[in-house]
């Protein structure tokens, strides 16, 4: 169903790490650990300024892989995973693309269930990889059918 979209990619787009949308992404998780809110513990730390939780790319725009279109409900979130080469500093700005990695299917007990992985990719403007997330998507039998009409 998706095999030809592996090896896609989306196009680049800007993201910016907003302290606002971190501190309540922090509050949203409940982990308001002072390296992520207090400005005063930011600067004292070997950072020199705030970072962002490990799961904030969660809430980045990776842009759009032409043609991918999943359905707003019925997917279920298999697992994710993220890799750093260094923390998300407050402040900065980004470049984030996601791209398909790979499509299979298999039979299970309820019937026939997708299992799509993408992996997402945040960059500093230079192009250095700062972070990578790759996420399962499982579309079951039912929503694959209501995908076809």
């Amino acid at each position: 169903m998706f095999t030809e979209f592996i090896g896609k990619r989306s196009n680049k787009v800007r993201n910016t790490v907003e302290r606002g949308a971190v501190k309540k992404f922090a509050e949203a998780i409940g982990d308001l650990h002072p390296i992520f809110v207090d400005e005063e513990y930011g600067k004292k730390s070997r950072y020199q300024n705030n970072i962002a939780p490990p799961t904030f790319p969660r809430v980045f725009d990776y842009g759009v892989i032409e043609g991918l279109k999943l359905p707003a409900k019925g997917l279920i979130h298999g697992e994710q995973n993220y890799h750093y080469e260094r923390p998300l500093i407050v402040g900065e700005e980004i470049q984030c693309y996601s791209e398909v990695k790979s499509y299979f299917e298999k039979t299970g007990s309820t019937g026939n269930m997708a299992f799509l992985s993408i992996k997402q990719y945040g960059e500093d403007l230079e192009g250095h990889l700062i972070f990578s997330s790759e996420q399962v998507i499982i579309i079951m039998e039912a929503v694959r059918k209501g995908m076809k009409q």
